[in-house]
């Protein structure tokens, strides 16, 4: 059976959803294919992996109508707090803050947790009578005309004028289309669990640069949970993860640091190794790719999600727009202007984190000294921590109206 559509999105994560909503809420009628059961990650425990959403990426999720069923679960971030460390020594002398009282839009982000974000895209996916969900994978695609004809794992068809490709760094939609990737291994691995502490957060997220890599602490929701994301090279990371919870803790504490008084684990562990992947090409005709699948970086800023969900926004807007004035949505020209618009961006943050990541993951002496005194010279400026907060946030550059919270 084949099945037309406007729009097939591939991948039903979170920018998949995000995207099909923009897109259906603008009258095109989108398909979206997910293998997955529907209730896989909204039906899970806490388990403390969370996202760090900037405040415009809450912009598009208001605008889309979905903030409203996540802002009870949502820890606003009111403070970041960068430093140097070293297990066992605290935080270096010198370090940088960021304040969201500085800026006028109020928090600078919010800690989500992924079962209840995973869950708001879904129930609004399931209300929104303009997005039909398949419940399989995408096997093939093929350019027909002015079509696009993608195969399915249940042997069903769909063709649509554009397909956008959701799916991930190991992206089945981008390989494809001959699209190939440039990217590298850190040669780290994250480390991912929730603590429980004494000590209200107060919304401040920590980040410690290690000569191993970084830890990230970061506040959830009631005050007294944390996220820790842990980077530590492949080797100890993976000896880490083979104990026991009792000494996995011990590990950590003198990391963490007693800022929070007592930790305990709260939840599951889990592991990711750490790369950077990005796509040589973010269109081909009648095909883009959105979100990991066109880039994925290292999280030693928690960008990973925002700069999918600027993609969403980018590529619906560019997509509304010439459907609105007549033109065909799946034109390599069209596709392009979403291209030019988001791809130089994403790789100059991209090789910058990998930059950041490359400088403090080390315990040079001198180096460690240089970025010490560079941080506290930015700390002490007060014009340039509010630019660095505003691009923490989100709010610079070449906005796309739902990123500031506008309808298309």
């Amino acid at each position: 059976m084949t099945t037309d559509a406007d729009i097939v999105i591939a991948g039903g994560g979170l920018n998949g959803p995000a995207l099909a909503l923009a897109l259906a809420r603008a009258g095109l009628g989108v398909a979206l294919v997910d293998p997955r059961p529907a209730r896989a990650r909204g039906e899970a425990g806490f388990d403390g992996r969370a996202y760090a959403l900037a405040a415009a990426s809450r912009r598009l999720l208001g605008a889309l109508g979905v903030w409203d069923a996540l802002a009870p679960q949502a820890q606003p971030i009111r403070r970041i707090k960068a430093s140097d460390g070293r297990a066992g020594t605290g935080a270096a002398p010198f370090f940088l803050q960021f304040d969201s009282a500085e800026i006028e839009e109020g928090p600078m982000g919010f800690m989500v947790e992924d079962r209840h974000l995973h869950a708001a895209l879904r129930d609004a996916v399931e209300a929104e009578p303009g997005i039909a969900t398949h419940r399989a994978a995408a096997t093939a695609q093929a350019v027909e005309g002015g079509r696009i004809a993608v195969g399915l794992s249940t042997g069903d068809r769909l063709a649509a004028r554009l397909l956008v490709g959701c799916d991930g760094r190991e992206s089945g939609t981008a390989a494809r289309a001959g699209i190939a990737r440039v990217g590298w291994s850190y040669g780290q691995t994250a480390l991912v669990a929730a603590v429980r502490h004494e000590a209200d957060h107060q919304g401040t997220a920590h980040q410690y640069f290690m000569p191993e890599g970084p830890l990230a602490i970061l506040p959830l929701a009631g005050g007294h949970h944390s996220s820790v994301v842990w980077a530590e090279t492949d080797a100890n990371a993976r000896a880490i993860a083979a104990l026991p919870d009792g000494p996995f803790l011990a590990a950590l504490a003198p990391r963490f640091g007693r800022f929070l008084g007592p930790i305990a684990l709260a939840g599951d562990r889990f592991s990711y190794p750490l790369s950077l992947s990005l796509a040589r090409d973010w269109v081909a005709p009648r095909l883009a790719l959105a979100g990991d699948a066109a880039h994925g970086i290292h999280p030693i800023a928690g960008q990973g999600l925002n700069l999918g969900l600027r993609d969403v926004a980018a590529l619906a807007q560019v997509v509304v727009e010439a459907a609105r004035r007549g033109e065909d949505i799946g034109a390599v020209d069209v596709l392009g202007r979403y291209q030019a618009w988001r791809r130089f961006d994403t790789t100059v943050l991209a090789l910058g984190m990998d930059a950041v990541n490359r400088l403090f993951s080390n315990d040079n002496p001198a180096v460690r000294l240089a970025r010490d005194l560079g941080m506290g010279l930015i700390g002490r400026m007060p014009p340039l921590r509010r630019a660095f907060i505003r691009q923490a946030a989100g709010l610079t550059g070449d906005l796309p109206r739902l990123l500031a919270g506008q309808p298309l």
